[in-house]
C-alpha cells in the first residue's frame, strides 16, 4: 500500500477545498448578518461532550444514540461522543454558564461540525457541518414565526429558490400519549410488515414509523391517524396561531401531517424547508420546539425553539445556481525589474487593506510568463508595472475577460479598483 493510499481521508470525510469553500464563507458570513439583526449572537461549545448529555436530550430510543453516534473512552475512564447534532450541546451550555438568568429570551447561533456514523450518500456524510440557532426563554408562537421567518430571509439572500416549508404540531407530553396509543392500535395489524427499524420503533418510538421513507412502510402507514386531530387545547392553539402569523407574514408553508423529526426531545412545532433539486435527501433546514429539554437535562423549566441548517447541502444548491465564477484574485501584479517588484509590493499591501484580493508575479519571469500565470489563476485584471509606467507615475492596467487594457495613475490606483469591485465576488469578508 502506497503512502497516498494509507493515508486517504477516513470514508464519510472530506476536504472543502477552494473555491466550494468560498461558497461556505458566503453562507456563514450572509447567516452572521441575517442572524444578528434578530438579536442572535454567537457561541462556540466543543465537538466532544459526555455520551450522557446524548443519550438524554436527544433519547435512547433513536437512530442516533443506537447507531451513528462516535463513542469512545477516554484516558479518565469517561464516555465521551463527538457532538452528531448542536442542540443538547447548546443546551448543556446555557445551563452550565446560567444564561437562564439573563433576560428572556435569550437567542445564540453556532456553526461547527457534527459527526454521525451512517452510509455516506449525496450530501450527507460522517462529519459534516451546520449552523444553528437556539432561543431560550419563551413558550410562545411568535418567536416559532419569528425563526420560520428569520430563516426564509436567510435563504432569501443567499439566492436559492425553491424552496419549501413545510410545518406540522407533534403535540406535547400531555396529548401525545393518547395519540401514541391510537397510532399503536392502528399501527398493530401491520407491524410484522415493516422494516427491521420500524418494527424495533414499534415499541420505542412508534411516531417515527410516519418519518420512515422505505417504501413498504409508507404504504403500510396509509391512513394513519393525524396527531393534530388529537391534540390538546393548548397544542392546538399554539399552532393554529402559528398558521396565522406565517400567513401574515406572508410565509408559504404546507402541513405535513406525517412529520414528527428523528429526535425526541420535539414538542409542539416542527418544521423542515426542503428543495426540489436534491433527490431523496432534501431537507436543507429543519428544527421545531423543545419545552422539556432543558429541564431534562437538569436545567431550570424553560422553553426554547432551534433550527439547523446544513452546509454541505446549502452549499450544493449554490454551486448549481453559480456561473462560471472561478474564483481567482482581483488583481495580478506583473512588475518588471527590481524596483518595479518593491513599488508592486507596496501596491499590492495598499490594495489588500482595502479588502481586494491581489497576486503578485516574479519580477524575474518575463511578462508573457506572468500573464499566463494571470491567467491560470483566472484573474480578473493585470496590473503591469515597467520602467515606462513607473517614469510616468502611471500603470497599465489588462481586463483578461474581454480584453480591454488601458493606463491610469498610480497614486489612484486604490479608488480604481474599488470602483471595480461593485460588480465582483472577488472582495474578501463581503456579505451579498
Amino acid at each position: 500500500m502506497s503512502g497516498a493510499e494509507k493515508y486517504r481521508a477516513l470514508k464519510g470525510m472530506r476536504d472543502v477545498l477552494p473555491p466550494e469553500i468560498d461558497l461556505w464563507h458566503r453562507v456563514e458570513q450572509t447567516a452572521a448578518a441575517v442572524f444578528e439583526t434578530y438579536g442572535f449572537r454567537e457561541i462556540r461549545t466543543p465537538i466532544a461532550e459526555s455520551t450522557a448529555l446524548f443519550t438524554r436530550g436527544i433519547g435512547e430510543g433513536t437512530d442516533i444514540v443506537e447507531k451513528e453516534m462516535y463513542t469512545f473512552e477516554d484516558k479518565g475512564g469517561r464516555s465521551i461522543s463527538l457532538r452528531p447534532e448542536g442542540t443538547a450541546s447548546a443546551v448543556r451550555c446555557y445551563i452550565e454558564n446560567q444564561l437562564h438568568t439573563l433576560p428572556s429570551p435569550q437567542k445564540y447561533y453556532y456553526s461547527g461540525p457534527m459527526f454521525r456514523y451512517e452510509r455516506p450518500q449525496s450530501g450527507r456524510f460522517r462529519q459534516f457541518y451546520q449552523i444553528g440557532v437556539e432561543a431560550f426563554g419563551s413558550a410562545s408562537p411568535v418567536l416559532d414565526a419569528e425563526l420560520l421567518s428569520m430563516l426564509r430571509q436567510l435563504l432569501v439572500r443567499l439566492g436559492l429558490p425553491e424552496l419549501n416549508v413545510q410545518i406540522n404540531s407533534i403535540g406535547c407530553e400531555a396529548c401525545r400519549p393518547t395519540y401514541k396509543k391510537v397510532l399503536l392500535e392502528f399501527l398493530e395489524g401491520s407491524r410484522d410488515g415493516f422494516c427491521p427499524d420500524c418494527q424495533r420503533r414499534y415499541m420505542s418510538n412508534p411516531l417515527r414509523i410516519l418519518d420512515c421513507k422505505v417504501e413498504r412502510c409508507v404504504g403500510l402507514r396509509q391512513g394513519a391517524p393525524r396527531i393534530t386531530d388529537h391534540l390538546c387545547e393548548d397544542c392546538r392553539t399554539h399552532f393554529t396561531t402559528l398558521q396565522t402569523l406565517l400567513s401574515k407574514l406572508e410565509i408559504p408553508f404546507v402541513v405535513n401531517h406525517e412529520m414528527v423529526r428523528g429526535l425526541d426531545y420535539y414538542t409542539r412545532t416542527a418544521f423542515e424547508v426542503t428543495s426540489g433539486n436534491l433527490g431523496a435527501q432534501n431537507a436543507v433546514a429543519a428544527g421545531g420546539r423543545y419545552d422539556r429539554l432543558v429541564k431534562e437535562c437538569g436545567g431550570p423549566d424553560v422553553p426554547a425553539v432551534g433550527f439547523a441548517l446544513g452546509m454541505e447541502r446549502i452549499a450544493g444548491l449554490l454551486k448549481q445556481l453559480s456561473s462560471a465564477e472561478t474564483g481567482g484574485p482581483m488583481v495580478f501584479i506583473a512588475a518588471m525589474g527590481e524596483y518595479a517588484l518593491y513599488e508592486g509590493l507596496r501596491i499590492a499591501e495598499k490594495l489588500r487593506s482595502e479588502g481586494i484580493w491581489v497576486e503578485t508575479g516574479d519580477s524575474a519571469a518575463s511578462l508573457k510568463s506572468q500573464m499566463r500565470k494571470a491567467d491560470r489563476l483566472a484573474s480578473e485584471y493585470v496590473v503591469i508595472l515597467g520602467e515606462d509606467e513607473l517614469t510616468a507615475g502611471e500603470f497599465t492596467w489588462k481586463r483578461l475577460k474581454d480584453g480591454s487594457d488601458g493606463r491610469a495613475p498610480l497614486a489612484g490606483i486604490g479608488p480604481f479598483f474599488a470602483e471595480r469591485m461593485v460588480s465582483s465576488r472577488k472582495r474578501v469578508n463581503v456579505v451579498e
